[in-house]
């Protein structure tokens, strides 16, 4: 019996994706995946969008109330997940056709729990690709050296985890509004099997005005990367941290002979 994949999707006064996002799941064509809303007591025409598809769609199940932000949200979708398998998609990303079909697959011949991590398109607001991101060189060691544009991934459109990840690692933080997904890929990278595949998954957009754009060209960001990962750094076993000095090591005297 095929595995259910969970995709839940937070969301807040999203109008102008909801629908979008909704019918990109539904083209999914894929019979053994649950699209999970949480909406967090939107006041535009979210929820109208919302009720409407889930009325002629089985497939969707959701809830409008207040919470206490995104991480919150997302720790409600879980528990809500029928799945073993979830993916996050935030509403105004997207995946690329047959994403779905592709990871129930991939996920027959993984070890629980797994991380699946793919490849991700980045868009601006004019639809111009701004990059993509490839962590080829996922894990603990690169992350821990702050490798981020070779380690990690940069949107949950483009990963997808076991449910049970979360009985080791815990749900994510309802305090924290903006590292939530580092915080996790750094606990999944030392509690998980991690899988890379070079194949293209997910889309997100970085638009103008939202709070990760707003964060990011604040400059506060770049102050929360350096801290997290200094945080786990602090929390990594001796012979971890004894590795990453090494390395660092290396890289210094690398650099001077060149």
């Amino acid at each position: 019996m095929p595995s259910l994949l969970s995709v839940i999707t937070p969301v807040f006064n999203g109008d102008r994706f909801i629908e979008f996002c909704i019918q990109n799941v539904i083209k999914q064509n894929c019979p053994d995946v649950e699209h999970i809303i949480v909406d967090g007591g939107s006041t535009d025409g979210t929820v109208d969008i919302i009720r409407q598809y889930a009325e002629n769609h089985l497939h969707i199940r959701w809830v409008s109330e207040k919470d206490q932000g995104q991480s919150d949200a997302m720790n409600k979708g879980i528990s809500m997940a029928a799945g073993a398998i979830i993916g996050f998609l935030n509403v105004d990303d997207y995946y690329e056709p047959d994403t779905l079909q592709d990871i129930l697959k991939r996920f027959e011949l993984l070890p629980e729990p797994s991380l699946l991590v793919g490849n991700c398109n980045i868009w601006d607001d004019d639809g111009k690709l701004l990059s993509v991101s490839r962590p080829s060189e996922i894990g603990l060691l690169n992350l821990l050296r702050g490798r981020y544009e070779d380690a990690f991934p940069m949107n949950p459109s483009a990963y997808f985890y076991h449910k049970s990840l979360h009985q080791k690692i815990g749900l994510y933080d309802v305090d924290e509004h903006y590292g939530m997904d580092m915080h996790f890929i750094f606990k999944a990278a030392q509690n998980a099997h991690v899988k890379y595949v070079d194949k293209l998954w997910g889309n997100y957009r970085y638009l103008e005005g939202t709070k990760t754009y707003t964060d990011d060209k604040s400059g506060q960001n770049s102050i929360r990367v350096k801290a997290i990962t200094e945080h786990y750094r602090k929390l990594a076993p001796f012979y971890v941290r004894m590795r990453l000095v090494l390395l660092e090591m290396y890289s210094k005297i690398r650099a001077f002979l060149i």
